[in-house]
Order: structure tokens, then C-alpha cells, then sequence
């Protein structure tokens, strides 16, 4: 793994610690990790390999990513005070977010320095994935779908919230 790469997936996770401490939602909560994504995605994902069953991989992870970022945006607590939202993230979310972001960190340590490479080499050919492209894309699009569907359903749950309680809506005042 690359300098940049540990680094991204460190801030990625660090988004969930500093929400184990309870703090306002606000326009970073969602800005911020849509932001590293964003680099991510623009950084790794030139293309989108389609031979053999390399889809059916993508979209296997990709799955596995929107399941843990929905469960992950669930297990947050959303809360009106003083008229403002308060998110704080349970354990439950900070395990699925770590689990998800360290499998994907994990399986690349492993295939380049813990002599998984054969492995997955043999798996590959014995499942009809075309090659590396295919693996880097899948774990991309999974940690990506993984954190956009946790902000999204922080989101629609913070609106929910919001109008529970006639809070004004994000970033206006009433």
C-alpha cells in the first residue's frame, strides 16, 4: 500500500473516532468524507473491468459496502438539543466502519506482503476474474459505497429528526 493510501483509509476510519465523541452535525459531517471519496474515486477508478465474473465481484463488494454503511449510518444516534442536531456514532458503527475499511486494508497487506498474491491469483482463475484491475476496483467502489451510504442515511435520518422537532433546516435559520 501507498503513503497516500494508508493515509486516506486512516482519515476515513479517524471520521468515526471523532464521532464516538457526541458533536454538532454540520456541513463537514457530510462534506468531509464525500470530499475523500471523491479523491479516492478519481485516484483509482479509471476504468471498470467487465470480463469474466469481474462484475460479479465489483458488485458483490459493492453490496457488502452499502450493507455496512446503512447498517453503520443506523447505529448513529441523532439527537435535537438547543436547537441543533447531535450525531455520535456507537460502538456498532465504529466496528462495521473499522471491519470494512480494515478487510479492504487487510486483503491488500496480505497480497502484497503476507504472500496472499498466489492465492488470489488461483482464485481468480479458478472464479473467471480477468486480473488486479478487477480486485482494485471492487474494494475502491466498496469502501466508497461504504461511506457514501453511511452519509446518506445519516442524512435522511437527520432530516427526519430535524422535522420531528421543527428544527430550521441545515445551514439556515429561521
Amino acid at each position: 500500500m501507498t503513503a497516500t493510501e494508508w493515509i486516506t483509509d486512516i482519515a476515513l476510519v479517524l471520521i468515526v473516532f471523532r464521532q464516538l465523541r457526541e458533536g454538532r452535525l454540520d456541513h463537514k459531517t457530510f462534506l468531509l468524507p464525500l470530499g475523500i471519496v471523491a479523491f479516492v474515486g478519481y485516484s483509482y477508478l479509471d476504468s471498470v473491468p467487465t470480463g469474466g465474473n469481474d462484475l460479479v465481484l465489483i458488485a458483490a463488494l459493492t453490496a457488502v459496502g452499502a450493507a455496512l454503511g446503512i447498517a453503520g449510518g443506523i447505529y448513529t444516534r441523532i439527537r435535537a438539543l438547543d436547537g441543533n442536531l447531535l450525531i455520535k456514532a456507537g460502538a456498532v458503527s465504529a466496528v462495521l466502519w473499522i471491519a470494512g475499511m480494515g478487510a479492504r486494508m487487510g486483503f491488500q497487506t496480505w497480497v502484497e506482503h503476507g504472500g496472499g498474491a498466489d492465492d488470489v491469483a488461483r482464485f481468480s482463475l479458478a472464479h473467471h476474474i480477468t486480473g488486479q484491475q478487477a480486485w482494485v476496483t471492487a474494494f475502491v467502489l466498496m469502501a466508497l459505497t461504504e461511506v457514501v451510504t453511511r452519509v446518506a442515511t445519516i442524512f435522511v435520518r437527520s432530516r427526519a429528526v430535524r422535522a420531528s422537532t421543527a428544527l430550521p433546516v441545515l445551514g439556515r435559520t429561521a
